[in-house]
């Protein structure tokens, strides 16, 4: 019998693979049905998230696996230079490959066929799997990853699925999406913070970071970007903080990665710029629901590091209504010390957004001294200890 998804996947099995996470391609579908069924399985809405939330599994000593096809790569080369490899963090990528063997649509021809050169261009390793023969490679090459904390990217020639005897196990009309681990009830059970329209921020961020940073003491804490984390560093490091230092966009994928993985209890510390760039995240977020994971989203409705330009959160957007409205169940505004301290204090009793409104303004602290490296290093160890 010929089966050379049970084939891969049992390759997987043997070197360890123990997370993955996935965005559809036709080419592979039963392959995805089967990864479902034998890992631990994270569905996405956009690649770059699965960046950052295998990241975070990484750091929890998970041996994480991404299943996308080509067009996505065009989405996660910026998250996996300035994240994964930066940070050197184990990645592998199994990648239908698109536009090359009776592609149908032409939109899949540009980036499938250049996508070696891309990927070489991007320093990034790959080897071409053509037939199922070239599994070999994928057994050499797989245990390395691993070992030596590399990203590694399989590309799946669709010839491969040819005359294999797995099937599908439902028609798409006869599969039903499963509820979301976290989302019960109708949005009429809480209505939104009430009093939303008359809170109004007091203080920036830097501020906001010294009232908290008392009450994140023993827990991990992923911090965005840029000033974020400087001004965090600044009110007292902790070697459970992972400090982000580029991949905007990343840090509620990757403290959603390391809840998923952990029994710590994670607090992102997120902006509002940040937020609007991978927004799918809450509802990622929301269809697991982690009780160890509270979204701490600091909104000054202005891009802080590249210079104050404003954000649409400090016009059209509420985003809490955004995290209400992606399924995370439990939000709450807050702006006065109080408010800010009752809320952190609250945290690890299941999935939260506080939404935290503040005046715009960086503080002038100093850069953060510790290597990127060293950073990992100190978050990893927590997780584990």
């Amino acid at each position: 019998m010929r089966n050379p998804e049970k084939e891969l996947l049992t390759i997987l099995r043997e070197t360890g693979v123990n997370f993955t996470a996935s965005l559809p391609c036709e080419k592979i579908k039963v392959l995805l049905e089967m990864v479902e069924e034998l890992f631990f399985h994270v569905p996405l809405t956009r690649e770059e998230e699965g960046v950052g939330i295998c990241a975070g599994a990484a750091l929890s000593g998970k041996k994480p696996a991404m299943f996308v096809q080509s067009s996505g790569l065009g989405n996660m080369i910026n998250a996996l230079l300035s994240l994964t490899s930066f940070y050197r963090l184990p990645l592998a990528l199994f990648v239908s490959q698109r536009g090359i063997y009776k592609e149908k649509i032409a939109a899949q021809l540009p980036m499938g066929q250049r996508l070696p050169a891309i990927l070489k261009g991007s320093g990034i390793p790959c080897s071409l799997i053509s037939t199922s023969e070239d599994f070999k490679l994928i057994q050499k090459k797989l245990p390395d990853v691993y070992r030596q904390g590399n990203i590694h990217a399989f590309l799946l020639n669709p010839s491969i699925w040819e005359d294999s005897e797995a099937k599908s196990r439902q028609d798409a009309d006869q599969r039903i999406a499963p509820p979301c681990g976290y989302l019960t009830g109708s949005f009429s059970d809480r209505d939104t913070s009430a009093t939303a329209g008359q809170l109004k921020p007091k203080f920036k961020r830097y501020e906001i970071l010294k009232i908290i940073s008392p009450h994140l003491k023993s827990k991990a804490v992923v911090c965005n970007l840029g000033f974020p984390s400087k001004e965090l560093y600044s009110t007292g490091h902790q070697p459970s903080y992972f400090y982000m230092l580029g991949s905007m966009g990343m840090a509620t994928p990757i403290g959603l990665g390391a809840s998923l993985t952990n029994n710590k209890e994670v607090v992102v510390i997120d902006g509002d710029g940040s937020l609007l760039m991978n927004p799918g995240t809450l509802a990622t977020a929301a269809n697991f629901g982690p009780a160890n994971l509270t979204i701490f989203a600091v909104d000054n409705g202005s891009y802080g590091s590249t210079g104050d330009q404003p954000t649409l959160a400090g016009t059209c957007v509420d985003l809490e209504a955004v995290a209400r409205g992606f399924g995370i169940r439990d939000t709450l505004k807050v702006s006065t010390k109080k408010q800010l301290i009752d809320a952190i204090k609250k945290s690890g009793n299941g999935l939260r957004l506080i939404h935290a409104l503040a005046l715009p303004g960086n503080a002038d602290v100093p850069s953060i001294p510790v290597s990127h490296l060293e950073i990992k290093k100190q978050f990893a160890d927590f997780l584990k200890s």
